[in-house]
């Protein structure tokens, strides 16, 4: 860019879990002021009006007729519908520029904090801008007032990358597509995407891309955001409503997981929770291996209650209160006991047991069904009844936070 007598602003960004930095050499005369919040960096210069009518001659933002003709096309999306018509225009705007690859891109908006919302927005909804890993603004100032902003995403790797990338993951979405079974409704979807990316995925920390998309449906190897993000874009293939969100677990560290629509109702899946694998890189022993399910359901179409017991919520849009059991695992699987219900249990484990399972999960609805089932079955020795166990000994795994209980068949 050709150095002008004008203020310029320029704001660098990244995405969540990725850090920028940025730097302006002074040129002699030129008076600028460099200022450094949340990992951005600003520059400035002056400018005439003048000068800053003829910038805006060549650059000019998308048409708002456009954008919200694009914007349009965006239903169903979390983070899109909550966001005001202003906003959404911007969205739409910072989307056709993502997804052409595009630079130096003037916006209708001119307030830097919205463009930052709004980008995080864009790629919570959409897992398949995954060559993409932050941006840059630049800001024209005249005087004290902000008369334009030029958007920039900052890429990866070039388009034809991307889209060689792109024809591997089509590779992925159809293998595991097509193993789906006819006439599942929307929870028995979400269920199968969940278990297929936990079988066919080993929680990595060190796996390359794996905060998008390419580290689990090309790499087969993520961590969070990657298992999230994944899961977003089988579900929204599979015609689930899905988004990502953002936020930490109970200790303080950084995840992602993801909020789901079924049946008009939301829930909260946890993809990367789910996996043994992830437990076990967490510090868990092999011998603990033996005590932890392949897969834990725990996550799977969950409460905001139940959420909040492990996971803290930091969203850019505030997620609804999810307070639906209908689609949780333990009640659509016949697991979710509000009561000691012999009955039912000789039900449970006569259904595992035909079904070949390896081993049952019981979850109570509060704390005094758990002390219930935790006394009948493990310290009654009340669990024997319902086992084909020829040594009187059976292997279990208890988790209190959760109120379930596991039993190996």
């Amino acid at each position: 860019m050709k150095m002008k007598n004008y203020v310029l602003q320029i704001l660098l960004c990244a995405l969540l879990l990725t850090g920028c930095a940025g730097s302006a050499a002074q040129k002699e005369g030129e008076s600028r002021e460099i200022q450094f919040h949340n990992q951005n960096a600003a520059a400035s210069e002056k400018i005439t009006a003048a000068q800053l009518e003829k910038e805006q001659e060549s650059d000019g933002a998308i048409p708002q007729a456009e954008a919200a003709y694009i914007g349009k096309q965006q239903t169903g999306l979390f983070h899109y519908e909550r966001l005001t018509q202003e906003e959404q225009v911007v969205y739409a705007e910072i989307l056709k520029t993502l997804q052409n690859f595009e630079k130096e891109v003037a916006l209708s908006c001119t307030d830097a904090d919205m463009i930052e919302k709004v980008f995080q927005c864009v790629l919570n909804d959409h897992p398949e801008i995954f060559y993409v890993d932050g941006y840059t603004v630049t800001r024209y100032t005249l005087r004290e007032t902000v008369k334009k902003i030029v958007f920039s995403g900052t890429y990866q790797i070039s388009r034809e990358e991307a889209e060689k990338k792109q024809e591997q993951i089509g590779e992925y979405v159809k293998e595991c597509l097509s193993g789906m079974e006819q006439g599942l409704d929307e929870y028995g979807k979400v269920k199968y995407i969940y278990e297929y990316i936990i079988n066919e995925t080993e929680y990595d920390a060190k796996a390359p891309d794996n905060q998008n998309i390419c580290s689990v449906l090309i790499g087969r190897k993520s961590v969070c955001q990657g298992y999230a993000k994944a899961t977003q874009y089988l579900l929204q293939k599979a015609g689930i409503e899905a988004t990502l969100i953002m936020g930490r677990v109970s200790e303080g560290e950084g995840h992602a997981w993801n909020l789901v629509r079924l049946d008009g109702n939301y829930y909260y899946v946890d993809t990367t929770w789910g996996d043994a694998s992830y437990q076990i890189v967490e510090g868990s022993s092999d011998q603990m291996l033996e005590s932890i399910p392949p897969i834990n359901y725990d996550y799977l179409c969950v409460t905001t209650e139940q959420l909040e017991k492990t996971h803290v919520i930091d969203s850019v849009i505030e997620p609804p209160l999810c307070q639906s059991m209908e689609d949780n695992y333990y009640v659509r699987e016949g697991c979710y006991f509000t009561e000691l219900d012999d009955e039912k249990l000789k039900k449970v484990f006569s259904g595992a047991y035909a079904e070949k399972s390896n081993y049952v999960t019981l979850k109570c609805s509060d704390e005094k069904v758990y002390q219930e089932m935790y006394q009948y079955m493990i310290e009654d020795q009340g669990i024997f009844t319902y086992l084909n166990a020829q040594e009187g000994k059976v292997s279990y795994a208890e988790n209190r936070k959760q109120l379930s209980l596991s039993f190996w068949l």
